[in-house]
């Protein structure tokens, strides 16, 4: 049964001082709780301080992006293999503040993963659509364009990597990103099953191994109704992550659901009493 995986995208925001309170707190408070993996994604400047900070504990850190470029003349450009020297476990690949600012395309979203994976980072590949998108019928098209690179595109090779490395899908309504609005738990759910069922096209198992995460403004007011559906398997939370109650309070009731989500599973396989 897939634990639940709950990330903070810290985006523009920290400060040393910050930075090292906010972790100590969820260090304390987040080391054993139940059916739940728990990361940050730091700006690059913060990534050796989150090593030093997280490396005795139970979570994970990890990196926004990594360059589609390995090395080179490539000024300002940070490689996969840069952000692995500090031990990250994940980087975040394709998000939308990345295609709408600077114009991502997916071909070039699908090379960072792929670096990312070939330097045995764990790509938390983001997928979404605009409103006007939603509104106009293509929510899935969007989608599935975008997912068409990491479905088809990935070569064998690359493919046992994602399976390996256990590559994370996050479904960011790019309208419901820092507005406080958020899909509907059926909106999401509806959205996550298709994307699920995109990569069982490709590999069933796989599909049903993959954790799919919702990064539309989730908080601990709406993290329940979302974390009870049966293909959500986490969220990756902007503002939430930088309020250490937010975030540990979006992990426990992330818990909450798994063991909720587990009893049922147990229910459903155990056999039938005949009498």
């Amino acid at each position: 049964m897939r634990k639940k995986l709950v990330i903070g995208n810290w985006k523009l925001h920290g400060s040393l001082l910050e930075n090292q309170a906010l972790l100590n707190r969820l260090k304390q408070e987040l080391h054993d709780i139940e059916g739940v993996d728990a990361a940050v994604c730091l700006p690059y400047v913060y990534l050796y301080q989150a090593q030093a900070a997280l490396q005795d504990s139970t979570i994970a850190w990890g990196a926004q992006n990594v360059s589609q470029f390995t090395e080179g003349a490539y000024t300002s450009c940070i490689s996969a293999q840069m952000v692995a020297e500090f031990g990250c476990t994940y980087t975040i690949v394709g998000h939308s503040e990345r295609r709408a600012l600077k114009l991502e395309s997916n071909q070039v979203a699908t090379k960072r993963l792929l670096n990312a994976l070939h330097a045995g980072l764990t790509p938390i590949f983001c997928v979404g659509e605009t409103l006007d998108e939603r509104d106009g019928g293509m929510a899935e098209l969007i989608v599935r364009n975008q997912m068409l690179n990491v479905v088809y595109g990935l070569d064998s090779q690359a493919f046992a990597l994602a399976k390996k490395l256990n590559m994370v899908i996050a479904y960011e309504p790019v309208w419901a990103i820092g507005t406080g609005e958020h899909a509907s738990p059926e909106q999401a759910q509806r959205m996550h099953a298709f994307i699920r069922m995109m990569i069982a096209e490709r590999d069933r198992e796989f599909s049903e191994q993959i954790r799919i995460v919702y990064g539309g403004s989730m908080a601990p007011q709406n993290a329940e109704s979302l974390l009870s559906m049966p293909d959500i398997d986490g969220g990756l939370l902007g503002r939430a992550a930088l309020v250490a109650e937010d975030f540990i309070d979006t992990c426990r009731i992330a818990s909450h659901c798994w063991q909720q989500q587990r009893q049922l599973h147990a229910q459903a396989a155990a056999p039938a009493v005949i009498v």
